[in-house]
Protein backbone atom coordinates (compact mmCIF):
# COMPACT_ATOMS: atom_id res chain seq x y z
CA UNK A 1 0.00 0.00 0.00
CA UNK A 2 1.45 3.18 -1.08
CA UNK A 3 1.90 5.86 1.35
CA UNK A 4 -0.02 8.85 1.66
CA UNK A 5 1.78 12.11 0.16
CA UNK A 6 2.09 14.76 3.11
CA UNK A 7 0.50 18.05 2.23
CA UNK A 8 2.98 21.30 3.72
CA UNK A 9 0.85 24.43 3.98
CA UNK A 10 3.58 26.85 4.48
CA UNK A 11 1.84 29.64 6.43
CA UNK A 12 2.94 33.27 6.04
CA UNK A 13 0.67 36.77 5.81
CA UNK A 14 -2.51 34.32 5.50
CA UNK A 15 -2.93 33.34 9.07
CA UNK A 16 -6.74 32.21 8.85
CA UNK A 17 -8.38 28.87 7.62
CA UNK A 18 -11.22 30.63 6.04
CA UNK A 19 -11.06 31.71 2.89
CA UNK A 20 -7.73 29.69 2.81
CA UNK A 21 -7.03 27.92 -1.26
CA UNK A 22 -4.18 26.96 -0.33
CA UNK A 23 -5.10 25.18 2.92
CA UNK A 24 -8.91 23.75 0.99
CA UNK A 25 -6.37 22.10 -2.07
CA UNK A 26 -3.88 20.39 0.37
CA UNK A 27 -6.34 18.66 2.52
CA UNK A 28 -7.91 17.56 -0.13
CA UNK A 29 -5.06 16.11 -1.50
CA UNK A 30 -4.00 14.16 1.58
CA UNK A 31 -2.03 14.43 5.54
CA UNK A 32 -1.65 18.12 6.58
CA UNK A 33 1.61 19.81 8.43
CA UNK A 34 0.29 23.37 8.95
CA UNK A 35 3.54 24.95 8.98
CA UNK A 36 4.68 28.50 10.78
CA UNK A 37 8.40 29.15 10.44
CA UNK A 38 9.64 31.97 12.61
CA UNK A 39 12.35 33.38 10.87
CA UNK A 40 15.32 35.30 13.01
CA UNK A 41 17.22 36.14 10.34
CA UNK A 42 14.89 37.12 7.64
CA UNK A 43 12.53 39.00 9.58
CA UNK A 44 12.95 39.63 13.31
CA UNK A 45 16.85 40.81 12.84
CA UNK A 46 15.31 43.20 9.82
CA UNK A 47 15.47 47.12 9.65
CA UNK A 48 11.74 47.24 9.86
CA UNK A 49 10.78 44.36 12.57
CA UNK A 50 10.02 45.43 16.24
CA UNK A 51 8.09 43.24 18.81
CA UNK A 52 4.88 45.04 18.64
CA UNK A 53 4.91 42.85 15.17
CA UNK A 54 5.63 39.65 16.60
CA UNK A 55 3.69 40.27 19.56
CA UNK A 56 0.18 40.50 17.08
CA UNK A 57 1.43 37.60 14.80
CA UNK A 58 1.71 35.58 18.19
CA UNK A 59 -1.57 36.02 19.06
CA UNK A 60 -2.58 35.40 15.64
CA UNK A 61 -1.15 31.90 15.60
CA UNK A 62 -2.58 31.15 18.84
CA UNK A 63 -5.71 31.84 17.41
CA UNK A 64 -4.67 30.10 14.32
CA UNK A 65 -3.49 27.20 16.16
CA UNK A 66 -7.10 26.84 18.05
CA UNK A 67 -9.05 26.31 14.57
CA UNK A 68 -6.60 23.79 12.93
CA UNK A 69 -6.91 21.97 16.12
CA UNK A 70 -10.42 21.88 15.96
CA UNK A 71 -10.33 20.88 12.05
CA UNK A 72 -7.86 17.94 13.41
CA UNK A 73 -4.34 19.13 12.15
CA UNK A 74 -3.01 21.59 15.01
CA UNK A 75 -0.50 24.52 13.57
CA UNK A 76 3.39 23.11 13.52
CA UNK A 77 5.68 26.17 14.95
CA UNK A 78 9.50 26.04 13.90
CA UNK A 79 12.03 28.00 14.83
CA UNK A 80 14.87 29.08 12.15
CA UNK A 81 15.69 28.74 8.24
CA UNK A 82 12.67 27.90 5.96
CA UNK A 83 14.87 26.17 3.51
CA UNK A 84 16.25 23.99 6.48
CA UNK A 85 12.87 22.99 8.45
CA UNK A 86 11.51 22.14 4.93
CA UNK A 87 14.34 19.94 4.31
CA UNK A 88 14.08 18.54 7.74
CA UNK A 89 10.29 17.85 7.07
CA UNK A 90 11.04 16.39 4.02
CA UNK A 91 13.12 14.04 5.35
CA UNK A 92 11.42 12.87 8.57
CA UNK A 93 8.17 12.88 6.64
CA UNK A 94 6.55 11.93 2.84
CA UNK A 95 6.71 15.31 1.79
CA UNK A 96 5.05 15.95 -1.87
CA UNK A 97 4.04 19.29 -2.01
CA UNK A 98 4.26 22.47 -0.49
CA UNK A 99 1.41 24.84 -0.47
CA UNK A 100 1.74 28.80 0.12
CA UNK A 101 0.16 32.27 -0.51
CA UNK A 102 1.67 35.00 -2.97
CA UNK A 103 3.35 37.22 -0.57
CA UNK A 104 4.26 41.16 -1.37
CA UNK A 105 7.57 41.59 1.22
CA UNK A 106 10.50 43.21 1.16
CA UNK A 107 13.53 41.91 -0.21
CA UNK A 108 14.60 39.48 1.89
CA UNK A 109 11.20 37.88 2.08
CA UNK A 110 11.68 37.83 -1.60
CA UNK A 111 14.85 36.03 -1.55
CA UNK A 112 13.85 33.60 1.14
CA UNK A 113 10.69 32.52 -1.42
CA UNK A 114 13.16 32.03 -4.53
CA UNK A 115 15.29 29.92 -2.01
CA UNK A 116 12.80 27.56 -1.29
CA UNK A 117 11.76 27.14 -5.10
CA UNK A 118 15.39 26.11 -5.70
CA UNK A 119 15.10 23.78 -2.90
CA UNK A 120 11.89 22.43 -4.30
CA UNK A 121 13.02 22.01 -7.37
CA UNK A 122 16.22 20.17 -6.37
CA UNK A 123 14.20 17.57 -4.55
CA UNK A 124 11.31 17.25 -6.91
CA UNK A 125 8.73 18.67 -4.44
CA UNK A 126 5.88 20.48 -6.03
CA UNK A 127 5.84 23.72 -4.76
CA UNK A 128 2.35 26.05 -5.41
CA UNK A 129 1.75 29.29 -4.76
CA UNK A 130 -1.63 30.95 -5.06
CA UNK A 131 -2.59 34.36 -5.40
CA UNK A 132 -4.60 35.84 -2.31
CA UNK A 133 -5.17 39.25 -2.87
CA UNK A 134 -5.05 41.94 -5.92
CA UNK A 135 -1.82 41.99 -6.34
CA UNK A 136 -0.61 40.23 -9.87
CA UNK A 137 2.65 39.15 -10.04
CA UNK A 138 4.71 38.78 -13.14
CA UNK A 139 1.67 41.49 -14.82
CA UNK A 140 2.66 42.15 -18.43
CA UNK A 141 1.01 45.81 -18.79
CA UNK A 142 -0.26 47.79 -16.12
CA UNK A 143 -3.72 48.10 -18.42
CA UNK A 144 -4.39 44.89 -17.10
CA UNK A 145 -4.43 44.92 -13.34
CA UNK A 146 -7.74 46.36 -12.60
CA UNK A 147 -9.07 43.55 -14.90
CA UNK A 148 -7.09 40.50 -13.38
CA UNK A 149 -8.37 42.07 -9.42
CA UNK A 150 -11.60 42.27 -10.59
CA UNK A 151 -11.41 38.65 -12.01
CA UNK A 152 -9.81 37.23 -8.56
CA UNK A 153 -12.62 39.10 -6.18
CA UNK A 154 -15.43 37.89 -8.19
CA UNK A 155 -13.94 34.20 -7.58
CA UNK A 156 -16.10 32.50 -5.40
CA UNK A 157 -14.77 31.87 -1.98
CA UNK A 158 -13.41 28.66 -0.90
CA UNK A 159 -14.95 26.57 1.73
CA UNK A 160 -13.15 26.00 4.67
CA UNK A 161 -12.47 22.18 5.54
CA UNK A 162 -14.57 20.31 7.42
CA UNK A 163 -11.49 17.89 8.79
CA UNK A 164 -7.78 18.03 8.17
CA UNK A 165 -5.95 14.70 8.42
CA UNK A 166 -3.12 14.87 10.85
CA UNK A 167 0.62 13.69 9.98
CA UNK A 168 1.60 11.95 13.58
CA UNK A 169 5.11 12.61 15.53
CA UNK A 170 5.71 15.94 14.02
CA UNK A 171 7.93 18.07 15.97
CA UNK A 172 6.73 21.14 17.12
CA UNK A 173 9.35 24.37 19.01
CA UNK A 174 7.90 26.41 21.65
CA UNK A 175 6.11 30.05 20.30
CA UNK A 176 8.59 32.31 21.40
CA UNK A 177 7.96 35.37 23.53
CA UNK A 178 9.31 39.35 23.24
CA UNK A 179 8.60 41.74 25.32
CA UNK A 180 6.28 44.06 23.46
CA UNK A 181 6.06 47.87 24.87
CA UNK A 182 2.81 48.25 23.12
CA UNK A 183 1.09 45.75 24.31
CA UNK A 184 -1.39 47.78 26.54
CA UNK A 185 -2.56 49.98 23.49
CA UNK A 186 -2.13 47.62 20.51
CA UNK A 187 -4.51 45.95 18.16
CA UNK A 188 -5.18 42.46 19.02
CA UNK A 189 -4.14 40.10 16.54
CA UNK A 190 -6.29 36.57 15.49
CA UNK A 191 -8.98 35.53 13.25
CA UNK A 192 -11.24 35.63 15.89
CA UNK A 193 -11.04 39.07 16.52
CA UNK A 194 -10.71 40.51 12.63
CA UNK A 195 -13.92 38.81 12.12
CA UNK A 196 -15.01 40.94 15.10
CA UNK A 197 -13.12 44.03 14.14
CA UNK A 198 -15.12 43.73 10.37
CA UNK A 199 -18.74 43.26 11.67
CA UNK A 200 -18.39 45.55 14.29
CA UNK A 201 -17.57 48.23 11.75
CA UNK A 202 -20.18 47.10 9.00
CA UNK A 203 -22.89 46.66 11.62
CA UNK A 204 -22.09 49.97 13.74
CA UNK A 205 -19.78 52.65 12.01
CA UNK A 206 -19.40 52.29 8.23
CA UNK A 207 -21.50 54.52 8.21
CA UNK A 208 -19.94 58.15 7.29
CA UNK A 209 -17.05 56.87 7.32
CA UNK A 210 -15.62 59.27 4.42
CA UNK A 211 -15.53 61.77 6.78
CA UNK A 212 -14.35 60.27 9.80
CA UNK A 213 -10.87 58.96 8.46
CA UNK A 214 -9.01 62.55 8.47
CA UNK A 215 -9.26 63.02 12.14
CA UNK A 216 -6.73 61.21 14.77
CA UNK A 217 -9.70 62.30 17.27
CA UNK A 218 -12.48 60.46 15.27
CA UNK A 219 -10.51 58.02 12.90
CA UNK A 220 -9.33 56.09 16.17
CA UNK A 221 -13.01 54.80 16.37
CA UNK A 222 -14.34 55.16 13.06
CA UNK A 223 -12.53 53.50 11.04
CA UNK A 224 -12.55 50.05 10.24
CA UNK A 225 -9.07 49.06 11.85
CA UNK A 226 -8.53 45.94 9.75
CA UNK A 227 -5.33 46.98 8.35
CA UNK A 228 -3.07 45.22 10.47
CA UNK A 229 -5.45 41.79 9.93
CA UNK A 230 -4.78 42.66 6.34
CA UNK A 231 -1.73 42.60 6.60
CA UNK A 232 -1.16 39.54 8.67
CA UNK A 233 -3.81 37.92 6.48
CA UNK A 234 -6.30 36.83 9.40
CA UNK A 235 -8.79 38.49 6.83
CA UNK A 236 -8.65 38.40 3.16
CA UNK A 237 -9.39 41.33 0.74
CA UNK A 238 -11.71 38.92 -1.02
CA UNK A 239 -14.00 38.29 2.21
CA UNK A 240 -14.15 41.69 2.80
CA UNK A 241 -15.14 42.95 -0.33
CA UNK A 242 -17.59 40.15 -0.67
CA UNK A 243 -19.14 41.59 2.39
CA UNK A 244 -19.11 45.09 1.90
CA UNK A 245 -20.96 44.49 -1.71
CA UNK A 246 -23.40 42.36 -0.17
CA UNK A 247 -24.08 45.33 1.78
CA UNK A 248 -24.51 47.84 -0.68
CA UNK A 249 -26.98 45.63 -2.55
CA UNK A 250 -29.81 46.39 1.02
CA UNK A 251 -28.96 49.24 2.63
CA UNK A 252 -29.65 53.02 2.74
CA UNK A 253 -28.11 55.81 0.20
CA UNK A 254 -25.88 57.08 2.96
CA UNK A 255 -24.50 54.07 3.91
CA UNK A 256 -23.67 52.84 0.57
CA UNK A 257 -22.09 55.79 0.10
CA UNK A 258 -19.60 54.96 3.06
CA UNK A 259 -18.98 51.41 1.41
CA UNK A 260 -18.00 52.83 -1.85
CA UNK A 261 -15.45 55.69 -0.04
CA UNK A 262 -14.16 52.33 2.06
CA UNK A 263 -14.26 50.03 -1.06
CA UNK A 264 -11.97 52.63 -3.12
CA UNK A 265 -9.62 52.43 -0.30
CA UNK A 266 -9.47 48.54 -0.60
CA UNK A 267 -8.85 49.14 -4.23
CA UNK A 268 -5.58 51.75 -3.31
CA UNK A 269 -3.99 49.07 -1.11
CA UNK A 270 -3.84 46.79 -3.88
CA UNK A 271 -3.05 49.57 -6.34
CA UNK A 272 -0.17 50.66 -4.29
CA UNK A 273 1.11 47.15 -3.19
CA UNK A 274 1.32 46.19 -6.67
CA UNK A 275 4.39 49.05 -7.37
CA UNK A 276 6.33 47.00 -4.92
CA UNK A 277 5.63 43.79 -6.89
CA UNK A 278 6.58 45.53 -9.86
CA UNK A 279 9.14 47.62 -8.88
CA UNK A 280 10.73 45.77 -5.66
CA UNK A 281 13.99 48.61 -5.61
CA UNK A 282 11.59 51.19 -4.58
CA UNK A 283 12.29 49.83 -0.66
CA UNK A 284 15.50 51.76 -1.33
CA UNK A 285 16.00 53.70 -4.45
CA UNK A 286 13.80 56.51 -4.79
CA UNK A 287 11.78 56.36 -8.21
CA UNK A 288 13.59 59.80 -8.97
CA UNK A 289 17.02 59.03 -8.12
CA UNK A 290 18.69 62.91 -8.06
CA UNK A 291 16.29 63.63 -5.24
CA UNK A 292 18.11 60.91 -3.41
CA UNK A 293 21.74 63.23 -3.95
CA UNK A 294 19.26 66.08 -2.59
CA UNK A 295 18.91 64.57 0.21
CA UNK A 296 21.81 62.86 0.47
CA UNK A 297 22.84 63.92 4.43
CA UNK A 298 20.83 63.35 7.07
CA UNK A 299 20.10 65.98 10.17
CA UNK A 300 20.44 63.35 13.37
CA UNK A 301 19.62 66.07 15.41
CA UNK A 302 16.29 67.20 13.33
CA UNK A 303 15.59 63.08 13.30
CA UNK A 304 16.19 62.60 16.49
CA UNK A 305 13.35 65.49 17.41
CA UNK A 306 11.31 63.86 15.01
CA UNK A 307 11.61 60.57 16.39
CA UNK A 308 10.80 61.19 19.70
CA UNK A 309 8.19 63.41 19.31
CA UNK A 310 10.08 66.80 20.75
CA UNK A 311 9.72 69.01 16.89
CA UNK A 312 8.33 72.04 18.87
CA UNK A 313 4.70 71.30 16.78
CA UNK A 314 2.15 70.19 19.40
CA UNK A 315 0.19 68.42 16.39
CA UNK A 316 3.23 66.97 14.69
CA UNK A 317 4.72 65.57 18.45
CA UNK A 318 0.71 64.24 19.39
CA UNK A 319 0.75 62.01 16.32
CA UNK A 320 4.47 60.87 16.65
CA UNK A 321 4.01 60.31 20.26
CA UNK A 322 1.01 58.54 19.28
CA UNK A 323 1.51 56.10 16.73
CA UNK A 324 5.11 55.10 18.93
CA UNK A 325 2.88 54.12 21.82
CA UNK A 326 0.42 52.61 20.33
CA UNK A 327 1.15 51.25 16.95
CA UNK A 328 -1.73 52.89 14.73
CA UNK A 329 -2.31 56.65 13.10
CA UNK A 330 -5.02 57.02 10.32
CA UNK A 331 -3.77 57.93 7.09
CA UNK A 332 -4.07 61.78 6.77
CA UNK A 333 -1.70 62.17 9.77
CA UNK A 334 1.19 59.52 8.42
CA UNK A 335 1.26 61.46 5.43
CA UNK A 336 2.04 64.75 7.30
CA UNK A 337 4.40 62.69 9.46
CA UNK A 338 5.83 62.23 6.21
CA UNK A 339 5.62 65.43 5.34
CA UNK A 340 7.33 67.03 8.03
CA UNK A 341 10.09 64.72 7.70
CA UNK A 342 10.84 65.29 4.43
CA UNK A 343 9.81 69.07 3.41
CA UNK A 344 10.09 70.83 6.89
CA UNK A 345 13.26 68.40 8.47
CA UNK A 346 14.62 67.44 5.00
CA UNK A 347 15.04 64.29 5.70
CA UNK A 348 16.03 61.52 3.02
CA UNK A 349 12.96 58.80 3.51
CA UNK A 350 15.49 56.31 4.01
CA UNK A 351 16.42 57.86 7.37
CA UNK A 352 12.78 57.85 8.76
CA UNK A 353 11.01 55.11 7.07
CA UNK A 354 12.23 52.18 8.80
CA UNK A 355 11.38 53.94 12.15
CA UNK A 356 7.49 54.27 10.66
CA UNK A 357 7.35 50.46 9.35
CA UNK A 358 8.39 49.46 13.22
CA UNK A 359 6.14 51.71 14.74
CA UNK A 360 3.00 50.35 12.33
CA UNK A 361 1.58 47.15 14.14
CA UNK A 362 -0.39 47.38 10.58
CA UNK A 363 3.47 47.72 8.14
CA UNK A 364 2.83 46.30 4.78
CA UNK A 365 5.85 46.71 2.87
CA UNK A 366 3.78 46.75 -0.59
CA UNK A 367 1.67 50.15 1.23
CA UNK A 368 4.88 51.40 3.23
CA UNK A 369 7.45 52.46 1.03
CA UNK A 370 5.36 52.98 -1.86
CA UNK A 371 3.02 56.07 0.32
CA UNK A 372 6.56 56.82 1.83
CA UNK A 373 8.37 57.83 -1.22
CA UNK A 374 5.01 58.90 -2.50
CA UNK A 375 4.57 61.58 0.34
CA UNK A 376 8.58 62.19 0.54
CA UNK A 377 7.85 64.05 -3.43
CA UNK A 378 10.31 61.33 -4.42
CA UNK A 379 8.44 60.48 -7.52
CA UNK A 380 8.28 62.30 -10.58
CA UNK A 381 4.66 62.03 -11.60
CA UNK A 382 2.37 62.65 -8.36
CA UNK A 383 1.45 66.05 -7.03
CA UNK A 384 3.55 67.27 -4.03
CA UNK A 385 1.73 67.18 -0.96
CA UNK A 386 2.83 69.43 1.80
CA UNK A 387 0.85 69.26 4.98
CA UNK A 388 1.01 72.36 7.09
CA UNK A 389 0.99 70.84 10.55
CA UNK A 390 -0.25 73.96 12.05
CA UNK A 391 -3.64 73.91 9.76
CA UNK A 392 -4.09 70.42 10.18
CA UNK A 393 -4.01 70.68 14.24
CA UNK A 394 -6.68 73.55 13.87
CA UNK A 395 -9.00 71.87 11.73
CA UNK A 396 -8.63 67.98 12.80
CA UNK A 397 -7.68 68.51 16.33
CA UNK A 398 -9.85 72.12 17.04
CA UNK A 399 -9.78 71.74 20.43
CA UNK A 400 -6.66 70.58 21.63
CA UNK A 401 -8.18 67.17 23.16
CA UNK A 402 -5.78 64.76 21.10
CA UNK A 403 -2.47 67.16 22.07
CA UNK A 404 -3.22 67.20 25.81
CA UNK A 405 -3.82 63.26 25.43
CA UNK A 406 -0.42 62.64 23.64
CA UNK A 407 2.00 65.85 24.98
CA UNK A 408 0.86 66.11 28.57
CA UNK A 409 3.41 68.78 29.06
CA UNK A 410 0.68 71.22 26.86
CA UNK A 411 -2.27 69.74 28.99
CA UNK A 412 -3.11 73.20 30.95
CA UNK A 413 -2.67 75.30 27.54
CA UNK A 414 -6.25 76.92 26.28
CA UNK A 415 -7.07 76.34 22.75
CA UNK A 416 -6.55 80.06 22.12
CA UNK A 417 -2.87 78.97 22.66
CA UNK A 418 -2.56 75.11 22.36
CA UNK A 419 -1.90 75.04 18.79
CA UNK A 420 1.35 77.53 18.22
CA UNK A 421 2.23 78.22 21.98
CA UNK A 422 5.52 80.13 20.49
CA UNK A 423 3.53 83.06 19.60
CA UNK A 424 2.99 83.80 23.17
CA UNK A 425 5.95 85.54 24.93
CA UNK A 426 4.40 84.45 28.29
CA UNK A 427 3.70 80.98 27.78
CA UNK A 428 6.75 79.89 25.54
CA UNK A 429 8.88 81.24 28.61
CA UNK A 430 6.97 79.07 31.54
CA UNK A 431 7.14 75.98 29.08
CA UNK A 432 10.95 76.82 28.15
CA UNK A 433 12.79 73.70 29.68
CA UNK A 434 9.58 71.39 28.87
CA UNK A 435 8.62 71.93 25.75
CA UNK A 436 10.82 73.16 23.08
CA UNK A 437 10.26 76.02 19.89
CA UNK A 438 9.65 74.55 16.80
CA UNK A 439 12.80 72.76 14.96
CA UNK A 440 12.17 74.93 11.79
CA UNK A 441 9.96 77.53 10.35
CA UNK A 442 7.56 75.96 8.63
CA UNK A 443 6.66 77.95 5.89
CA UNK A 444 10.48 78.85 4.89
CA UNK A 445 11.59 75.11 5.01
CA UNK A 446 8.81 73.41 3.42
CA UNK A 447 8.98 76.40 -0.04
CA UNK A 448 12.71 75.78 0.23
CA UNK A 449 12.18 71.93 -0.33
CA UNK A 450 9.55 72.42 -2.70
CA UNK A 451 11.95 74.54 -4.86
CA UNK A 452 14.42 72.13 -5.31
CA UNK A 453 12.43 69.42 -6.25
CA UNK A 454 10.70 71.37 -8.18
CA UNK A 455 13.21 72.08 -9.98
CA UNK A 456 14.83 68.54 -10.27
CA UNK A 457 11.89 67.41 -11.46
CA UNK A 458 11.79 70.11 -14.19
CA UNK A 459 15.05 69.41 -15.75
CA UNK A 460 13.76 65.56 -16.19
CA UNK A 461 10.34 66.17 -17.59
CA UNK A 462 12.43 68.61 -20.23
CA UNK A 463 15.12 65.81 -20.87
CA UNK A 464 12.06 63.84 -21.48
CA UNK A 465 10.90 65.85 -24.40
Amino acid sequence: MRAAEIQVVWYKRDLRVQDHLALALASERGPVIALYVCEPDVVWNSNEHDPRHWGFVRECLIDLNSSLTNLGSPLVIRVGNVVDVLEQLRVEHNVSCVWAHEETGNYATFQRDIAVHAWAQTHRIEFNEIPQHGVVRRLRSRNEWSREREKRLRHPVPNTPQHIHRVPNVHNDQLPEMYDATSQFRQTGGETIGQQTLDDFLRNTVTGYERHVSSPLTAWTNCSRISPHLAYGTLSARQIISRVRQEKQTTDPQRAFSLDAFESRLAWRDHFMQKLETRPEIEWVSYVQQIDELRSKVDQRKLEAWTTGTTGYPFVDACLRAVAQTGWMNFRMRAMLVSFASYDLWLPWQSFGPQLARWFVDYEPGIHWSQVQMQSGSTLNNEMRVYNPIKQSYDQDPTGEFIRTWVPELSSLSVEVIHEPWKHPEIHSQLRGTYSAPIVDHMRASTLAVQKIKTVRRSLQSGRR
